[in-house]
């Protein structure tokens, strides 16, 4: 067996940059190629639309429409871009925090928010949308992305399963035995890992003590790359390489990009009792909305016109949010049992029974 050189895994030294904090070019992407206009614009539009959503969601928690919201405000460039890195065929398997994701991969926001709303553990078929349901405990959703990768690529299928990770899953033991699993069989996948600095009110020099997160995929074999997070043209290019090199058959890759959370883990916390509000702000001038607006502004490829429409778009679809989340959910308790088995245990049909002649009582 051919012994691969660590030289060729390690990450780039700093993180990978097309778009500085003011939307001016930066040359610190090496060999990458910066994406096609079209789906920079594209990815604008979906950022738009993200926040929005964002904004809205948060708002619903204080109306009662919602249980708990995680907000993934100041990571859209990270969200969008991975929906936009797969294609159709692809697998996505997201975290609780991974909602602007889902939106921006089709999903209608009804079937989005169903967890978070407590109605079910899923609102959208897996296996029509190749999304898996939105993982809420840490990592396990990498085990799951793995072994799929890896089923795809014994069947033939020409797909490739991407991991959505926070930093502080990858210190769960779920995320080691992922990579490794992933790395010895070569499956076909990309696990992404989001490092917004905080796995809820643990800041990141607490969780490990690696110059990057990028850095732990080289002790499995597998390639690393780091990436700004928070520039949009830079996190399109790193993780479209990524899914090519996945899906060509080379192996799996991790992808750590550097961003950061705005606003606090859920609306159930107070991230005031563990962060300065100055370093909120700094990372606020980062804003990859922002960043990304001003660039293709300073190429003349976005305009007034185009930017209004967005933003209208996403009035529009943030009133269907609403829509959606005021209308009471008709639910069938039955439906508890459906998806428990392939084939149903004789303990889970007594259950079944049980229930269905506790509602007919």
């Amino acid at each position: 067996m051919a012994v691969v050189s660590s030289e060729t895994l390690l990450p780039s030294a700093s993180p990978v940059r097309f778009v500085a904090e003011d939307g001016t070019r930066a040359d610190r992407h090496g060999a990458y190629a910066e994406p096609p206009e079209s789906l920079l614009k594209e990815a604008y539009r979906l950022m738009v639309l993200g926040r929005r959503f964002d904004v809205q969601a948060t708002a619903l928690t204080k109306q009662g429409r919602l249980a708990v919201y995680p907000s993934s405000a100041g990571q859209e460039a990270c969200q969008v871009a991975a929906a936009l890195a797969l294609e159709t065929r692809d697998w996505l398997f997201p975290t609780y925090r991974d909602s602007v994701a889902l939106v921006a991969r089709g999903l209608k926001p009804g079937e989005v928010l169903t967890l978070l709303r407590g109605d079910a553990h899923c609102g959208y078929n897996p296996a029509e949308t190749r999304v898996a349901p939105q993982c809420t405990p840490l990592a396990t959703q990498t085990l799951h992305a793995a072994g799929l990768a890896h089923a795809m690529q014994r069947r033939g299928e020409d797909a490739v399963a991407l991991a959505l990770i926070g930093d502080g899953a990858t210190s769960e033991g779920d995320f080691h035995e992922a990579l490794n699993f992933a790395a010895v069989f070569k499956a076909p996948a990309v696990f992404f890992v989001q490092n917004n600095r905080y796995a809820i009110s643990v800041p990141f020099e607490k969780q490990s003590a690696a110059a990057a997160l990028a850095y732990k995929g080289i002790g499995y074999g597998m390639r690393s790359e780091q990436v700004d997070g928070n520039d949009a043209v830079a996190v399109l290019a790193v993780l479209g390489d990524a899914v090519k090199h996945a899906r060509e058959g080379r192996g799996p890759v991790l992808v750590e990009a550097h961003t950061y959370r705005i606003d606090s883990h859920t609306n159930a916390d107070d991230a005031t009792r563990y962060r300065e509000a100055g370093e909120v702000e700094k990372w606020r001038e980062a804003d990859p909305l922002k960043r990304l607006e001003t660039y293709l502004r300073s190429r003349n490829s976005l305009g007034d016109t185009e930017i209004e429409q967005f933003r209208a778009d996403a009035e529009t679809f943030a009133q269907s949010v609403r829509d959606a989340l005021n209308a009471e959910p008709e639910l069938d308790p039955m439906s508890l049992f459906d998806h428990v088995y392939a084939e149903p245990t004789r303990q889970l049909e007594a259950q079944r029974a049980m229930v269905r002649a506790e509602l007919e009582a």
